[in-house]
């Protein structure tokens, strides 16, 4: 590790928004090494309007059956439902790739009387279920940057879903930010990188560090020829927080 790079950590942001709950781990981070953890989301989410929805030409009485990836995706399928005035069948299948998700559709419906199913993690531990289910017609809703992993799966083994674009990832406002210095800068979405050039096409990374949560979050900033000095997930940190800790642990001596 260059010297440089070997400055003390008394300061972090996590573009993500602020934790709902107190148990987070990085309140646990920042108790336990005394650093300043700030979480100021980079990207926000958008609904697509109906008039939109509409040029798409998708017949949402054509589908039997929901594929939800994300809550973003729960509350923006009954919310173009609602705006298109069109009521969801009460035999209307749901297809959750996590049981989070499947709980939070109890916002929207009747839960115990709806055929709800749901996953660990990824469309693939939906295999079983989704197999028999393979005469179903799928609604797919997703953002205009989906997750491809799942619409991946889901073309790989033949099923008859529709993507529908029923959210949009846009560039929040950091104008705020411009006089700001953190010692870390953690990203966990190409998205959140792009964000941080929108709003600062100048921005020079000097002594700052940047912490960077899966593949295509790292590949987004190594294209704009940043220093990646945290990776993760790694075999021995699978979690942003721990990453970071054993990094202050390595710097914070």
């Amino acid at each position: 590790m260059p010297e440089d790079r070997k400055k003390k950590v008394k300061s972090i942001l996590v573009t993500l928004p602020k934790p709902e709950s107190e148990k987070s781990p990085y309140y646990d981070l920042a108790k336990k090494y005394n650093v300043k953890i700030d979480f100021r989301s980079f990207i926000h989410v958008e609904g697509v309007p109906a008039k939109d929805f509409r040029k798409d030409k998708i017949s949402l009485a054509e589908h039997t059956a929901v594929i939800f990836t994300s809550r973003n995706a729960a509350d923006h399928f009954f919310r173009i439902c609602e705006e298109m005035r069109y009521e969801v069948p009460a035999d209307m299948k749901y297809f959750c790739l996590t049981e989070n998700i499947a709980l939070y559709l109890q916002k929207y419906i009747q839960y115990r009387k709806r055929k709800i199913f749901f996953g660990k993690q990824t469309a693939a531990d939906l295999a079983e279920v989704l197999k028999k289910n393979a005469s179903e017609k799928f609604l797919y809703p997703c953002s205009d940057v989906a997750k491809e992993e799942t619409q991946k799966f889901l073309q790989d083994n033949g099923y008859n879903f529709t993507p529908a674009v029923l959210f949009r990832t846009v560039c929040s406002d950091l104008s705020d930010l411009a006089e700001v210095f953190y010692d870390v800068i953690a990203f966990f979405s190409p998205s959140s990188v792009q964000s941080l050039y929108k709003n600062f096409p100048d921005f020079i990374q000097n002594a700052t560090r940047i912490a960077g949560f899966g593949a295509s979050t790292q590949k987004a900033i190594l294209e704009h020829d940043l220093l990646l000095d945290i990776p993760a997930p790694t075999p021995a940190a699978p979690s942003m927080t721990m990453a970071i800790e054993q990094y202050i642990k390595t710097v914070n001596k």
